[in-house]
């Protein structure tokens, strides 16, 4: 009975890879979608009457779009989605690394931003007004640290 249901397996992964060949599948987008219609549906069923009517409709067009993007067979425009989603990702990520960094360094320097290439700077703490010197184009400025 074991080895009927393990050979049962293996044909019906031998059969999904051969549908697959030649397909997207899942990526970093297809993911981060998901987790965005799992979240609305979250927030859909703790609010059924005012916000079920309208997550639902977007629910369903999301999860087809989703199962689209898997079983394209245009991988080179999906793949060209997923990097455009990455970049994006990457940028905004940068951007709570630094909120972050600054939050927990707050105490030690205080920071400025640079008037002409808008660069941020860390200074120390208690030093007074002092000028600041910026490393990227050499634009001079005071400040009170």
């Amino acid at each position: 009975m074991k080895e009927q249901f393990e050979r049962f397996m293996a044909r019906s992964r031998q059969r999904m890879a051969g549908f697959m060949a030649g397909r997207n599948g899942n990526d970093q987008f297809n993911l981060f979608l998901l987790i965005v219609d799992v979240a609305l549906l979250l927030l859909a069923t703790f609010f059924p009457r005012s916000l079920g009517r309208v997550f639902y409709p977007l629910l369903l067009v999301l999860l087809g779009y989703i199962y689209f993007r898997m079983l394209s067979r245009n991988v080179y425009k999906r793949r060209t989605e997923n990097e455009a989603y990455l970049r994006l990702y990457g940028k905004v990520s940068a951007k709570l690394r630094l909120l972050k960094e600054r939050w927990v360094q707050r105490r030690d320097y205080k920071f400025f931003r640079c008037p002409s290439c808008k660069s941020v700077m860390r200074v120390p703490r208690g030093r007074g007004k002092i000028r600041i010197v910026c490393r990227k184009c050499g634009t001079s400025f005071e400040g009170k640290s």
